[in-house]
């Protein structure tokens, strides 16, 4: 393999241009070639960012072009043959989220990348944005203690450009999933949590419901729940999991709770926050808790205000450290960004929640 790796996209949704703007600014990577059933996504694609080759089938992508890495950025449902296809082509895979539709699925295409002897990795571009790096590293030194209990929050906009196309159509691909809404998101909820739980398999108890009941469709769209709350509990960690999309505003946050501090992380603002308490007596105490609590956020939009004039603040900045980080692990040969283990936990913890939450619909 040269030094610099040849990388290939299939699927050429809002997602692709991510991927590709994000593949374009690492030294060690060239974009060479993007795919898509329909052709003429696939030819955009490659005009905006001015990738070289363009296909609707990806047998042939694989055979002329020979990727050293494919990024599967299609629906899930089809995340598993293609997949296969690629590992039989010889290439490492960066698959979006969720990996595959099933639990079992999952475990099939993680053996078949360790039986290929290829790299891969999934689409959890949350645990390496800015204020999840800064809070690895401050629970790596210590700063909070022993981790007790993690709070995962993710909210999602049905408002939004994507969620009024789903609303939209009952053919949606969204409609056809296991899990449905909560399939396509709550891997951005679980990942936090499954990085700092150790058991493989903690008790689980979800509840799923659907906030606007009396709105009917008469159609696919009626068995979609929109809120989730998960209690997670492990023999020496707990957590709570929020899914919501009725919640405003729409945020997205993580909270850790140690013996020494608890820590709030803000992926909207992109903040980072302890919360110790009051160290002085009575009121004052309380008085000086709240100043100390507001300078850490002034100092985090600071530090964000630097990283903006430096021209380093960016939309993809999880997206582009998760991507160089599975790269430099193809090309030097070390662990990748996110375990195997991690991944299967993720997606087992998945298929018990929607096991849980099918009562529901």
């Amino acid at each position: 393999m040269s030094s610099e790796l040849k990388v290939a996209v299939v699927g050429c949704g809002q997602i692709a241009d991510g991927h590709a703007g994000e593949i374009q600014k690492l030294s060690n990577a060239k974009l060479v070639a993007v795919c898509d059933l329909e052709p003429l996504m696939a030819e955009q694609l490659a005009v905006r960012f001015g990738v070289p080759a363009h296909y609707s089938d990806l047998e042939r992508l694989l055979s002329r072009e020979k990727p050293d890495v494919l990024h599967i950025c299609t629906p899930p449902a089809s995340h598993l043959p293609l997949a296969k296809a690629a590992l039989s082509a010889g290439c490492h895979l960066y698959v979006e989220k969720p990996l595959a539709l099933t639990h079992a699925q999952t475990e099939e295409l993680l053996a078949a990348a360790r039986s290929a002897g290829r790299e891969l990795t999934i689409g959890h571009t949350y645990r390496y944005d800015p204020p999840a790096e800064e809070l690895r590293r401050r629970i790596a030194a210590g700063d909070l203690g022993e981790v007790l209990h993690v709070e995962s929050w993710y909210g999602y906009n049905l408002d939004g450009p994507f969620g009024k196309v789903l609303m939209r159509s009952p053919d949606h691909w969204v409609h056809r999933l296991p899990g449905k809404l909560f399939h396509n998101n709550i891997d951005h909820l679980l990942s936090k949590v499954v990085e700092l739980l150790p058991d493989e398999e903690p008790l689980i108890q979800a509840f799923g419901w659907r906030q606007n009941a009396d709105r009917v469709f008469g159609d696919a769209r009626d068995e979609l729940l929109d809120e989730l709350r998960v209690l997670i509990r492990g023999r020496h960690v707990s957590a709570y999991a929020t899914f919501t999309s009725n919640v405003k505003p729409v945020a997205h946050w993580q909270r850790v709770c140690g013996s020494k501090a608890t820590v709030h992380a803000d992926f909207q603002s992109r903040t980072l926050a302890f919360e110790q308490g009051p160290t002085l007596p009575s009121a004052i105490g309380r008085l000086a808790a709240g100043f100390a609590q507001s300078w850490q956020y002034a100092r985090s939009a600071a530090h964000n205000v630097g990283r903006f004039a430096a021209n380093d603040y960016h939309y993809f900045a999880g997206l582009r450290a998760l991507i160089g980080k599975f790269y430099d692990s193809i090309s030097n040969g070390g662990p990748a960004p996110i375990s195997h283990s991690e991944i299967a936990k993720t997606s087992r913890m998945m298929d018990e929640i929607f096991r849980q939450t099918a009562e529901a619909r």
